[in-house]
């Protein structure tokens, strides 16, 4: 073999080489958008071992608008990619289901310890918290009750994003929570909400599926 044919033998071995990762991105690009679309069942044809419910197809929580407190409109591609527990609360009371859910997820979030800050919580209701009322006698953790439900999420649950949805937004987003009061979602950190989670899923199932999935994302 000449030279000038070893030349050419290197540059497609290197042409190869750079090619694989476009080829991989294309291709899970490719397979994400017949998924989200609902042509694939990608789930049915790898199975899962996932504890919670999958939502299918995954909805984007930017599709709606919601707003922050102030009144500007909330964009999830703005915030730093992470995952995301959603908590859900259509009405203008947040009794026992609410809350339960609110206390749930904030002790799966401490308890995540050193991946504390790869999860973040958020609190999507069609009221805002201000005119919301705390309507439970005890709190999951037997802490007093506080006189307003702000100052509620204030004390106890700090760090924590609450959100305004228009009413009519939210059986689109979270059509589960009309059949089972106190869902709540798992959004990845591209805005898809992915996963769903009631009461009768354990706080064991829900570490499982988290530590499962924040060890195979690099977000």
């Amino acid at each position: 073999m000449n030279d000038m044919d070893k030349r050419t033998n290197n540059r497609m071995v290197l042409l190869l080489i750079a090619g694989i990762p476009v080829i991989i991105i294309l291709s899970a690009t490719w397979v994400w958008y017949f998924v989200v679309r609902g042509d694939l069942d990608l789930v049915g044809v790898l199975g899962t071992a996932n504890r919670g419910t999958l939502v299918q197809p995954p909805r984007q929580i930017d599709d709606a608008v919601i707003l922050e407190p102030g009144g500007a409109r909330f964009r999830y591609a703005d915030l730093k990619p992470r995952w995301t527990m959603v908590i859900p609360a259509p009405g203008s009371d947040c009794g026992t289901s609410c809350e339960n859910a609110l206390y749930l997820t904030r002790q799966i979030h401490t308890a995540l310890g050193k991946e504390f800050n790869r999860i973040r919580r958020i609190y999507i209701s069609d009221t805002a918290p201000g005119d919301t009322r705390l309507t439970v006698r005890e709190l999951s953790d037997k802490h007093p009750v506080p006189d307003s439900f702000a100052q509620f999420l204030e004390q106890d649950h700090r760090g924590l994003l609450p959100l305004v949805l228009a009413p009519d937004e939210m059986d689109k987003l979270f059509a589960e929570y009309r059949h089972e009061p106190g869902t709540w979602y798992l959004v990845d950190p591209s805005g898809w909400i992915m996963m769903s989670y009631n009461s009768s899923i354990s706080y064991k199932d829900v570490m499982a599926d988290l530590k499962f999935l924040l060890n195979n994302s690099s977000e």
